[in-house]
């Protein structure tokens, strides 16, 4: 991901291998639907509600978020889940997830959505390096920068 990113134009450099490499991110914040690692990777619909929280707390410190780029579906559904939570949209009509998904919500903050960058969808050819960099160029021209 973080190659996607460096030359996106939101990471100082193509890898990390250590909290201490130098790394710094520009205009951006990664968060976690789910914040375990459950069982084959695949978190209940339990636990991720019992996540949710998390986001809540994330997202009212985050105050001047005008894109967000959600890394498949999980992620999708638990930010679309905050929307609905915080009275920003009445409920998911509507709102569906799909690769390069762009939807402008009430707030003004864009919605993105795109395939999950794991192995299994980059491994398979379901998420390409382009597909994934053009999400990210779009967020970027999105946020006018």
């Amino acid at each position: 991901m973080f190659p996607i990113l460096y030359e996106a134009g939101f990471a100082s450099q193509p890898n990390s291998e250590s909290r201490e490499d130098g790394l710094v991110l520009k205009d951006m914040w990664i968060s976690a639907a789910v914040r375990c690692a459950p069982p084959g990777n695949k978190p209940t619909p339990e636990e991720q509600r019992n996540c949710a929280h998390w986001l809540d707390e994330e997202m009212a410190l985050l105050t001047r978020v005008r894109v967000v780029v959600c890394l498949g579906k999980i992620g999708f559904d638990a930010f679309v889940g905050y929307l609905v939570r915080t009275g920003v949209i009445a409920s998911r009509k509507g709102i569906e997830f799909s690769h390069g998904a762009e939807y402008a919500l009430p707030n003004g903050m864009v919605l993105m959505a795109t395939y999950h960058p794991s192995l299994q969808n980059t491994n398979t050819g379901v998420l390409t390096e382009g597909m994934f960099l053009r999400i990210f160029v779009r967020a970027r021209e999105l946020m006018g920068k």
